[in-house]
């Protein structure tokens, strides 16, 4: 078994679901089977995240309906947190609440102030099958929510209400009439 020294750097980049693709509205599946298909989706999606210069990626985020996700993503204290969680499951959230500036790889140019807790505990498995538990606070633990929300059919602007809602599903609109380049 090979493994990479950098995520991705064997991975090929894919092209990214917009809003409004019914793949990210669907919840995903589990994964069932571990080997080789699935480190090589897990090095597309790292390849595809960092050519779009993101945090994170879930896998239906470039058309594939399975409970996957990379990150490599920053805390309040920029300290780098790298990894990827394969059938991720939120087991506690805590701390404060906190409304904060938040966006979407598959929404390009669209950021809304959007609430969530500012710790949160994720376990899941890894590409082998491998258990994982990931502790996460601030700015990783919004990212870890944020994956986790795509995996079960989610986009961020599904938690925003009234005027933040209204103008991020405006700008959403407003970009998607706009031909692409």
């Amino acid at each position: 078994m090979r493994h990479r020294a950098i995520p991705g750097s064997f991975g090929r980049v894919r092209p990214l679901s917009p809003f409004g693709d019914p793949v990210l509205r669907s919840p995903c599946h589990e994964v069932l089977t571990f080997g080789a298909p699935l480190r090589e989706l897990v090095e597309d999606l790292f390849a595809t995240m960092y050519a779009a210069r993101g945090v994170g990626l879930a896998a239906n985020q470039v058309g594939v309906p399975l409970k996957v996700f990379v990150h490599d993503c920053p805390d309040d204290e920029d300290r780098r947190h790298l990894g990827h969680l394969v059938n991720p499951r939120i087991v506690a959230l805590g701390g404060v609440s906190v409304t904060g500036p938040e966006g979407c790889l598959s929404l390009p140019g669209i950021e809304a102030g959007t609430r969530r807790y500012d710790e949160a505990v994720v376990e899941g498995l890894d590409a082998d099958g491998a258990p994982v538990r990931v502790e996460s606070t601030g700015f990783f633990a919004r990212c870890l929510q944020h994956e986790t929300d795509h995996l079960d059919g989610g986009v961020f602007t599904d938690r925003l209400s009234g005027l933040r809602r209204r103008r991020a599903l405006r700008a959403v609109r407003r970009v998607s009439r706009l031909p692409s380049s």
